[in-house]
């Protein structure tokens, strides 16, 4: 599994996530460092892709 890196691209990425899907909430998206699967798994739920997709969906941002 390719890691992501989150870190200090966050609040960007955030902003691009939000436009791509309003009804994701601020608990949904929030990251705190070392909680990668944590916000991953979230998306997951409620996006309803696997994990790979939402990875290379978020790089592609």
């Amino acid at each position: 599994m390719d890691k992501l890196e989150l870190k200090g691209k966050w609040n960007e990425m955030k902003g691009k996530v939000k436009q791509a899907h309003a009804d994701l909430t601020d608990d949904d998206l929030k990251y705190e460092e070392g909680q990668d699967d944590e916000l991953l798994g979230r998306l997951q739920q409620k996006l309803g892709k696997t994990r790979d997709e939402i990875v290379h969906w978020l790089k592609s941002l």
